[in-house]
C-alpha cells in the first residue's frame, strides 16, 4: 500500500505565518478599525503614507503588496472618505501622488498606538534579538518569493498537467 502524502500544518511555515497574520488582522480590526469604515487594506495605505508621504500610488502598491488595480480602487475609496488626496505628479502626468489629509493624520495618530500595542502583545516573551532576526527572515522570505520565480519541479508540473487533462471535458 502506497504511503499517503501528508503535511503537518503545526510545523509548516506558511501556515504558521498565515495563522499569526490572521490573528493580528482579526484583533486589529476588532480593537481599532471598528467604527472607522476602514478595513485592513485601507489601513495599510494610511499606515504607509504615515511613514513617508506623499507617495506615488504605484509605490504604495509595492509597499503594501497590493495589486496596482486594487490600489487604485482603495485610493478612490479613501478619497471619497476624505482621508487622502490624489494629484498628478510634477515629474510625470501619468503618475498619481497620494497624501494624507489632516482628517486621516488625526485618525492614524489614534490607530498607530493600537497597532504598536498589538505588535507588543504578539512578541511578548521573545528576546529583542529574536524579533530582529525574525523580521530579517520574513523580509528575506518575501524577497525570495517576489523577486525571483520559485521553480516547480518538473515531475510536479507534469503531474498537474496530466490531472488537468483528465478533468477537462
Amino acid at each position: 500500500m502506497a504511503r499517503r502524502p501528508h503535511l503537518d500544518l503545526t510545523d509548516y511555515l506558511p501556515y504558521l505565518i498565515n495563522r499569526v497574520g490572521s490573528a493580528l488582522v482579526t484583533r486589529f480590526s476588532e480593537q481599532a478599525l471598528i467604527g472607522t469604515r476602514l478595513n485592513i487594506a485601507t489601513w495599510r495605505v494610511l499606515a504607509a503614507l504615515s511613514n513617508k508621504a506623499p507617495l506615488r500610488q504605484i509605490d504604495i502598491a509595492e509597499i503594501t503588496s497590493t495589486e496596482v488595480s486594487t490600489m487604485s480602487r482603495l485610493i478612490t475609496r479613501l478619497v471619497h472618505m476624505g482621508l487622502v488626496s490624489r494629484t498628478r505628479s510634477r515629474r510625470s502626468n501619468r503618475e498619481v501622488v497620494v497624501d494624507l489629509t489632516p482628517k486621516a493624520a488625526a485618525l492614524v495618530a489614534q490607530l498607530i498606538p493600537i497597532a504598536e500595542e498589538l505588535q507588543a502583545a504578539a512578541i511578548r516573551g521573545l528576546p529583542r534579538q529574536d524579533v530582529a532576526g525574525l523580521k530579517r527572515a520574513l523580509r528575506r522570505m518575501h524577497e525570495n518569493l517576489t523577486r525571483t520565480k520559485v521553480p516547480v519541479p518538473a515531475r510536479i508540473r507534469t503531474s498537474f498537467r496530466a490531472a488537468a487533462k483528465r478533468r477537462a471535458p
